[in-house]
């Protein structure tokens, strides 16, 4: 389509060919034919499944994913639907990494080190430590992880292997 044409369907409508996906779209619409029909506006999965479509599950995403939303699709959100952003209260808190995993393990060795003077743990033993900002209790199963970490020696990296052997592992 020439430039020209195109910029003079842009004139009269500015979303008659959108970037996004023709799924967003549907549910979009969707939603806003839910709200013209005076219901209120589905904000959790599972509230309202309409035509196949999840819109209580379509608003969560728009909200939490609001950033990776084009400033088109972001006005229209909050213009016509009236949906928000969510704030940082509401979005997930990120995932752990293997590699954040086995530092809070570790930290959780360094703590039964310095109580015990040794790393003997008894397999079942849970060590209780408290993380992060708002200072939350966590339970770890210290005991398997000592365990499981004696068995995989061979496979640790070198640097692991060597902060364990600093506060007293004994690999056999």
């Amino acid at each position: 389509m020439p430039a020209e044409r195109r910029e003079q369907l842009e004139d009269i409508d500015p979303s008659w060919c959108p970037s996004w996906p023709v799924e967003w779209q549907r549910c979009f619409h969707l939603v806003r034919l839910h709200l013209e029909a005076g219901r209120p506006l589905p904000t959790s999965p599972g509230d309202v499944v309409h035509q196949g479509e999840d819109l209580g599950r379509w608003v969560r995403s728009v909200r939490l994913g609001w950033d990776n939303l084009t400033t088109a699709q972001q006005w229209m959100c909050e213009q016509v639907l009236g949906i928000e952003p969510a704030t940082e209260e509401e979005k997930p808190q990120p995932r752990r990494t293997q590699a954040d995993k086995w530092a809070l393990n570790y930290e959780a060795a360094k703590q039964f080190f310095e109580r015990e003077g040794h790393l003997r743990v008894p397999r079942k033993h849970v060590e209780r430590i408290v993380v992060g900002e708002d200072q939350e209790e966590r339970e770890l199963r210290l005991g398997a992880w000592v365990g499981n970490q004696r068995s995989r020696a061979a496979t640790l990296p070198p640097e692991r292997v060597d902060l364990l052997s600093t506060i007293g592992m004994r690999w056999s």
